[in-house]
């Protein structure tokens, strides 16, 4: 399938990158920079400069395109909107242009999710620190959800390091309290990338955790 992903050159969207091309996609990369993505072998890949805060490089990006992956990070650490603000930005160069699948990735304990996580990502990290970043997925997600597309929300624990495995789990019920609340980036990358041709997860928000 031709797909194009949004925030590929962070270290989530690099390994939606990898993951993307490792499953035969003929992969778009939407980046600011495009020197970020020098490493990666440019005949099997299309890397195209944009802001993704500009509607018109958006829409040409999605144009011809069968999905759209959304793996956006925010500039500022802690602070912003640029992933509900972006996401906004691509729901709308989607329908302008007629497609329809979309995959984004959000964070574990958003929605319902909120009570799979213990006390420390409640109410330290969540709570306090990240509470911006947090309150940014949260608003991302309701975007989402009101958009009438073909839509899959994927929530990852925190990142860990870690090599693909395979071996994580995901859907898990919001009671489910054994998971571990981590996930390496390839493993999460891979459940992402999977979704592209799979309609399991349709409107649905699944979680991926060890």
């Amino acid at each position: 399938m031709k797909l194009v992903i949004f925030g590929a050159t962070g270290n989530t969207g690099r390994q939606v990158v990898q993951a993307a091309l490792e499953q035969g996609h003929s992969v778009t990369a939407f980046v600011r920079n495009p020197a970020k993505l020098s490493d990666f072998d440019q005949s099997s890949l299309k890397v195209v400069q944009g802001d993704v805060m500009d509607a018109l490089s958006v829409e040409q990006a999605i144009r011809g395109q069968d999905a759209v992956v959304c793996v956006l990070g925010a500039r500022k650490k802690l602070t912003g909107n640029l992933r509900s603000e972006g996401t906004r930005q691509i729901i709308q160069g989607m329908k302008r242009v007629g497609v329809r699948r979309l995959i984004c990735q959000s964070t574990l304990g958003a929605g319902e999710s909120w009570e799979n996580l213990n006390f420390y990502w409640k109410y330290i990290m969540f709570g306090l620190i990240l509470r911006k970043v947090f309150a940014d997925h949260e608003i991302q997600e309701q975007i989402i959800k009101q958009s009438n597309l073909d839509w899959t929300i994927v929530r990852p624990g925190a990142f860990i390091e870690g090599e693909k495995t395979g071996l994580y789990r995901h859907g898990f019920s919001s009671t489910d309290k054994t998971i571990k609340l981590a996930i390496s980036l390839p493993d999460l990358a891979d459940f992402i990338v999977q979704q592209v041709a799979d309609s399991s997860y349709l409107h649905q928000t699944p979680g991926v955790s060890y």
